[in-house]
């Protein structure tokens, strides 16, 4: 490669691979590990061949990631470095002899520790008297995030140690394998996204502000490093590990004591073979040096030490046969194609089953049922389908097509321009039912205090809910069953249902779950058409006359009337006496009649639909776009483009607490 060519090449490899590091370290991946190693593999190879190309912003010359917003700083003592990546056995023979050459001066016994590369995320645990007092994220090597709270509720961390020691301690945040298949399924269900692996789904797990939300995710970390300790003194890493075990550590479970290279190769081997049968994820094997002192006269660079290298396994990608593709059907309506595929093991997995995402992506790969395909394990956890073998394809391969109604409950189904997704429009869905009653009983729908989610479940369970509807069943006997002396708590809930009767119209059609249909278009649609009957009745063409509700909107809603799933339950919300007109509203104060506020960015006090229903019951409305008839822009923490867009046109620009003084 010419000097010229090279520089181009390193101008195009440096901000794409900036880009995808900042994503992984943003717990969200673009791009599959391997490629993302073969590219950094490759400017690594152009930089070392031509060191006047090596750019200061180069990804090769940086560790880790910025702190996220929310966290405090930590400073670590001993920065936690990564490692060099190695792709071949001549490499880890190459890291082998500048480690002999170096042992040979210094007159050193030579071993290694094999251990594996664990999938997850790196943290330090420091310790004071034997008891836990801060953890932190690796961060940029040098300075973390203080995740303190939420690696407390790790329960494989010790809070405290077996003896009374000062300590500084390396681990790795992770997710085991079964724990995040049930963690991904269940997203599924839930049309929430998935996470590409279980790295991403561990460090999003642990970075989260609220540590309510890290103890509900399945982590787990193994130690694998002494980072600190003044009063203990070890001569090699394994001794520390042993040690480590010793105070109640959780310590990498693999770590093989090898006396040459050789046997360091074979042990990578064996971890290779064996890496499916490990109840966690890893991306590689780690060689490190087992003397200490021999690590101190090796040293580091900025990045990595001089005396471990990372080897990388390449992915393993199997043919099979795409027998049939099925759809499920998840919580909010969202149909999922699932490929079914003659049984493979891939990577020690055996794969009979793989999602294929949506529509565009089966048209995309031009995948047909009886087609020979290739499937590889994405962050060697979740299957996929990475292309199809078309030299095998005989003619009796047939074309998929999304089905026009539900698998489930055979009402029609839908795909809006735009969407990726197709979905089932039948309110009564079964497969719909849990979330959807969540939605129906909440805040600003029905506004049913006592029915949260543990409680639906469990009526669900019992066969007392099998539709919306039938929450107006519910008798008292039915509810106090639920729970133990559960007499005053079933009262309660049986009087919020019966007050829930009598809720505006608009509440009623935001519960109903209509596709594009939230408070705000509920409250136009409630104005307009002031009762359940005439909105049912409206034609598409009225629909659309409303300045608010466009044509993919007003499609949604004339469709979800047309459901015979929906008419039935509105004909069995009527029996229980749920109300079906428009409340007239009562409004004294009009201080903001024909102004349009626009909000943009996050405020402080008030959700954007709080905000909003002041806004409204001054007189006022809001806007989702900025124009030359807003009249003001309330502008919160990071405003975005509405802000600029607002500037340009000199409408006034208001702060929360300007907000908060016009209201008062």
């Amino acid at each position: 490669m010419e000097n010229e060519t090279a520089k181009k090449r390193v101008e195009e490899l440096v901000p794409l691979l900036k880009y995808y590091t900042q994503m992984y370290f943003d717990d969200k991946q673009v791009v599959s590990d391997y490629e993302y190693d073969m590219l950094m593999k490759e400017l690594r190879e152009i930089e070392a061949k031509y060191p006047d190309l090596v750019r200061e912003d180069s990804p090769t010359q940086r560790v880790g990631s910025s702190i996220k917003k929310g966290f405090e700083k930590v400073t670590h003592e001993v920065p936690l470095q990564s490692l060099q990546d190695v792709f071949s056995f001549d490499e880890v023979r190459e890291f082998d002899e500048r480690m002999k050459k170096l042992a040979e001066e210094n007159d050193i016994k030579l071993d290694y520790v094999v251990e594996t590369k664990i999938d997850g995320l790196s943290a330090a645990l420091e310790y004071k008297n034997g008891v836990f007092v801060r953890g932190a994220t690796r961060g940029n090597g040098l300075v973390g995030e203080d995740v303190t709270e939420n690696l407390k509720t790790v329960k494989s961390i010790p809070k405290k140690l077996k003896e009374p020691v000062d300590i500084t301690v390396r681990g790795e945040v992770f997710i085991g394998k079964e724990e995040f298949e049930k963690l991904n399924s269940d997203r599924l269900m839930d049309e929430e996204e998935q996470f590409a692996n279980a790295r991403n789904a561990a460090a999003g797990s642990l970075r989260q502000l609220d540590s309510k939300i890290t103890a509900k995710r399945p982590l787990d970390i193994y130690i694998f490093n002494v980072q600190k300790s003044d009063s203990i003194k070890f001569e090699t890493h394994y001794e520390s590990l042993l040690y480590l075990e010793k105070l109640g550590f959780n310590v990498n479970p693999v770590k093989i004591l090898c006396d040459n290279i050789d046997e360091a190769i074979e042990a990578i081997n064996k971890i290779g073979e064996d890496r499916e049968k490990l109840s966690f994820g890893i991306d590689g094997a780690v060689v490190k040096v087992n003397n200490l002192e021999l690590r101190e006269k090796a040293g580091t660079t900025y990045k990595v030490p001089k005396w471990a290298v990372a080897y990388k396994y390449p992915p393993e990608r199997k043919e099979t046969k795409l027998k049939e593709i099925s759809c499920q059907v998840g919580r909010t309506g969202a149909i999922t194609p699932m490929a079914i595929l003659e049984p493979v093991v891939v990577a020690g997995s055996k794969i009979s089953k793989t999602t294929l995402h949506n529509e565009d992506y089966i048209k995309e790969k031009d995948i047909r049922i009886g087609d020979t395909v290739v499937i590889q394990k994405a962050g060697d956890v979740i299957p996929e389908v990475v292309e199809v073998v078309k030299s095998k394809r005989n003619g009796k391969e047939k074309k998929f097509v999304m089905p026009d109604k539900c698998p489930v409950c055979g009402a029609q189904t839908i795909r809006e321009e735009g969407e990726a997704a197709w979905y089932c429009n039948g309110v009564e869905c079964p497969a719909k039912l849990y979330r959807g009653i969540i939605h129906f009983a909440s805040r600003e729908a029905m506004d049913i205090t006592g029915l949260g989610e543990a409680i639906i479940d469990e009526l669900i369970k019992r066969g007392l809910i099998n539709n919306i509807a039938d929450i107006y069943k519910l008798t008292f006997d039915d509810v106090a069953s639920l729970k133990k002396n559960g007499k005053k708590f079933a009262q309660n809930l049986i009087n919020a249902i019966e007050e829930s009767k009598s809720r505006d119209l608009y509440r009623l059609i935001n519960a109903l779950g209509i596709r594009h249909v939230g408070v705000k278009i509920a409250k136009s649609l409630s104005k307009i058409y002031n009762t359940m009957d005439t909105l049912m009745d409206a034609s598409l063409e009225s629909l659309c006359m409303n300045d608010e509700i466009g044509l993919i909107i007003a499609e949604s809603i004339y469709n979800f009337f047309r459901e015979e799933q929906t008419i039935d339950l509105i004909n069995r919300l009527k029996e229980y006496g749920v109300n079906m007109k428009a409340q007239k509203e009562k409004r004294s104060d009009n201080r903001f009649k024909g102004k349009t506020f626009v909000l943009t960015g996050s405020l402080e006090k008030y959700s954007r639909d709080q905000a909003g229903e002041i806004i409204e019951k001054f007189g006022g409305k809001t806007s989702g776009t900025v124009s030359k008839k807003t009249s003001y822009v309330i502008a919160g923490e990071a405003a975005g483009s509405k802000l600029t867009k607002a500037q340009s046109f000199g409408i006034p620009i208001i702060s929360e607490s300007d907000f908060d003084k016009m209201i008062k």
